[in-house]
């Protein structure tokens, strides 16, 4: 038996589409249906239930998925066995919101590709809805999002909170302590509506029962960055983006009399019997994003323009 096909078979049982499955390995839909046609015919069943416009398996291809499980993970066990030693080659297609891209994103890909030199990556960066879709779909590996996603196959695991802070231009904001009315007051920029900083930023005022000025949602933080530098009002970012972006940005940390809400982040992922790239990948993103989380905190200790109470 073809081991090719039955991975075939996994993944368009897996991903409930054959054209979503052939994306994922590469395959035309006609060699991903040709690979199908020839595993039901080596079994003498049918597989896939062709009948019906839906998607379905037929009661053989729902008892054959947990062979063809099987099959492969024994497979990677015998690969990990015999082809101990070897580099791990690491092809992912991996998808994250600007947050996580502006914070500990690009320096855990460096660390990465040291750690696995043969590193091919496919990066996009989006909305948690956008990512979220894409990886029920299978069009990503793993995605680093504020909210879990939710299919078959896919798990997901906590990763550490962002902290939010209040930022303006240091020429313009240059109040030692600002109040939440003050802050009211002032041109607000915060991410895309609907966005978990944009409900809790309205939330954060309605519980006082104040009224924003102005609440500009704007899904870019390289726009809201330039936008506060060009002096149009106070945005709210991760403080990890922000200890970042001041190497090159004139930003001023504002402290407020309120306890902002962290910003949740979650990383969702399909497992794959085949390999545990995946698995490995998560892991290294686990370690540096809470080691990062501690650089953050030990780094804004003791600079007088934070405290306590501008932290998520």
């Amino acid at each position: 038996m073809n081991l090719r096909f039955v991975e075939a078979f996994y993944w368009v049982a897996s991903l409930k589409s054959i054209s979503r499955a052939a994306e994922k390995l590469y395959l035309t839909q006609s060699a991903m249906s040709s690979r199908i046609a020839t595993l039901e015919g080596e079994l003498g069943v049918l597989l896939l239930d062709r009948h019906d416009k839906q998607f379905k398996l037929t009661a053989a291809g729902t008892r054959f998925l947990l062979y063809a499980e099987k099959l492969l993970s024994l497979q990677r066990e015998v690969k990990a066995e015999m082809g101990s030693g070897q580099a791990m080659a690491v092809s992912m297609r991996i998808g994250a919101i600007e947050s996580v891209l502006h914070s500990w994103l690009i320096p855990w890909l460096e660390k990465l590709r040291a750690d696995h030199p043969g590193l091919e990556l496919e990066l996009t960066v989006e909305t948690t809805p956008i990512l979220v879709d894409q990886i029920q779909r299978g069009t990503l590996d793993l995605v680093f999002a504020v909210l879990p996603a939710a299919a078959d196959g896919v798990r997901n695991q906590a990763l550490p909170t962002m902290d939010m802070v209040f930022v303006g231009h240091p020429e313009l904001h240059k109040k030692r302590n600002y109040r939440l009315d003050e802050l009211a007051e002032m041109e607000l920029l915060t991410f895309q509506k609907g966005s978990q900083p944009h409900v809790t930023l309205l939330d954060l005022f309605r519980t006082r029962k104040m009224e924003p000025k102005k609440v500009h949602a704007i899904s870019s933080i390289s726009a809201m960055v330039q936008l506060v530098q060009g002096g149009f009002g106070v945005a709210l970012l991760p403080r990890a983006a922000v200890e970042r972006l001041t190497g090159f940005a004139r930003l001023k940390p504002l402290t407020c009399d309120v306890q902002l809400q962290s910003l949740p982040i979650h990383a969702s992922y399909r497992t794959d019997p085949t390999s545990r790239t995946v698995e490995t990948v998560l892991q290294s993103a686990v370690a540096f994003a809470g080691g990062a989380k501690k650089r953050t905190k030990t780094a804004t200790k003791g600079k007088p323009v934070l405290s306590k109470k501008s932290m998520i």
